[in-house]
């Protein structure tokens, strides 16, 4: 029997069209909490991104769920151990997106450097021409920079690769990585670069930009005490997840002069967004849009497709 598939948050065209093909059943309206609890008892798999939470009281009210896949790297919305005790495979999609988000980092990193998140919000007339020509007219480029990455993995290595490109200096601190190997094509020759890796407190003292790339895990990676190591010159990047970052030290570092900026992309409490970050002049934002380009979506659905196939023949339904 073809399983009943929800595709709660959405996925390119392509990727429905396939499980279709392939004679799953699939259902593309969004349900929201309340309507989960009711109806996922009539699915057999849930595909979800950052929006649905899927926690242990859901997955108790579907008995007959096969899987759960998460479009994207992070796992915080699932109960993954308590749906893997149940029998219910967790799936994701760790490397399709590194390319969009890493992309995006750097995106920021650029953007703070030369002040662009402060002229789009305030360049209005003559004056504020002139004013911020002056303010910005001894900018920095990344050529020389330290970047600090905290955590590297699939999108921490990407980042530095470009970083790397743009004659950066990237440094490391990761506790579970012994190692850092990053294979470069430089022309047309083929090299391996060791990253090096450094405690916390070296990085943050030394690093001009740092870089999250960590999961959370209970704890922010950034408050006030990491803050205040940092140069007063260092800029903050967060793509990884809103919580790693305490935002009111960040705002404290920010009006005591502890780092000169930040670039978020993630947010403790999105869509809900402090206003105090989305108007301060040293802050680059974005609302969660690092793996969001055509390109990265499409390499999710294709192997989002591609595992739940699998799943369905292993389990010789």
């Amino acid at each position: 029997m073809a399983w009943n598939i929800l595709i709660n948050d959405g996925m390119e065209e392509s990727g429905i069209q396939a499980l279709r093909e392939a004679g799953f059943e699939i259902s593309t309206h969004k349900l929201d909490a309340a309507q989960l609890m009711d109806r996922l008892k009539d699915y057999q798999g849930i595909v979800i991104r950052s929006a649905t939470q899927v926690r242990q009281e859901l997955i108790d009210a579907a008995p007959g769920l096969k899987f759960i896949a998460r479009g994207g790297v992070g796992l915080d919305n699932v109960d993954v151990r308590y749906a893997e005790s149940k029998g219910i495979r967790v799936i994701n999609t760790p490397a399709a997106s590194s390319r969009s988000v890493a992309e995006l980092a750097l995106g920021h990193m650029l953007s703070l450097s030369r002040g662009l998140q402060e002229a789009q919000r305030n360049l209005k007339d003559a004056e504020s021409f002139k004013n911020l020509k002056k303010k910005y007219g001894n900018a920095s480029e990344l050529s020389g920079k330290v970047l600090l990455l905290i955590g590297c993995g699939r999108i921490g290595r990407e980042l530095a690769r470009m970083a790397i490109g743009l004659g950066m200096e990237p440094r490391v601190f990761d506790p579970f990585v012994e190692e850092i190997v990053l294979d470069l094509r430089l022309a047309s020759q083929e090299i391996s670069l060791h990253l090096p890796l450094v405690s916390l407190e070296e990085g943050l003292r030394e690093a001009d930009f740092i870089s999250l790339h960590a999961p959370y895990t209970g704890k922010a990676l950034l408050s006030d005490a990491e803050f205040t190591a940092m140069k007063k010159t260092a800029y903050v990047i967060n793509t990884s997840r809103g919580e790693n970052m305490d935002e009111a030290a960040l705002l404290r570092a920010l009006e005591n002069g502890n780092i000169a900026g930040a670039g978020l992309d993630v947010f403790q409490g999105e869509p809900h967004i402090l206003p105090e970050l989305l108007n301060h002049p040293a802050i680059s934002i974005s609302p969660h849009i690092g793996a969001s380009t055509s390109e990265a979506q499409g390499r999710i659905a294709a192997e989002l497709v591609e595992r739940i196939r699998g799943l369905y023949q292993e389990l010789g339904a």
